[in-house]
């Protein structure tokens, strides 16, 4: 019979895949000169990340010894959600005075 801990881990790898096809879906939506507007690497680059992030977050898992490639793509998914996203939607509404 499984532990919680197997519940938890579990929980775990299930929860961070829809943040990892956000932040593929949010990239793919965005404008390509946005990303060169922030000073970023391009939109290709970005969706590069995002996907292969993504993907990594659902073939390996954050319960074994596969667990390096998994914080790897969880790592690249939050890199852009935390830095590329809010700046990208900061440049697509202009200044608002």
């Amino acid at each position: 019979m499984p532990t919680l801990a197997v519940y938890i881990i579990l929980g775990i790898d299930w929860a961070v895949i829809p943040v990892g096809v956000f932040a593929f879906v949010h990239a793919l939506l965005q404008r390509a000169d946005a990303f060169t507007a922030i000073d970023r690497l391009t939109k290709p680059a970005w969706l590069g990340i995002t996907g292969g992030g993504t993907a990594a977050l659902a073939l390996f898992s954050f319960g074994d010894y596969t667990i390096m490639f998994w914080i790897a793509g969880l790592v690249a998914v939050l890199v852009y959600i935390v830095d590329v996203r809010p700046k990208l939607i900061e440049v697509q509404r202009g200044n608002r005075w």
